[in-house]
């Protein structure tokens, strides 16, 4: 993808074993009417694509789990709304 290496961190896996995986970005993530910029972590091999708690908040996204789906939430259909408290 030709994304910049901005760091190296340690990274707990599902399989329980820390390894360093390279920080790049920034990156944009984008969803319907919504974006993020944040920066990623590059997994090893085919591994699947998370998105994080923040990118998703930021976005005003919510899983819905009956249909296993992100969705925009629809409180705020319109535009994303943060919520600062």
């Amino acid at each position: 993808m030709g994304l910049k290496t901005k760091d190296r961190r340690p990274s707990l896996l599902a399989d329980g074993t820390v390894t360093e995986l390279d920080v790049v970005g920034p990156i944009e993530i984008r969803f319907k009417n919504r974006f993020s910029t944040t920066n990623a972590l590059v997994l090893p091999g085919n591994e699947e694509v998370l998105l994080g708690a923040i990118p998703m908040e930021e976005m005003d996204v919510l899983i819905h789990p009956n249909k296993e789906q992100l969705i925009v939430n629809p409180e705020h259909p319109n535009k994303p709304q943060m919520v600062l408290k």
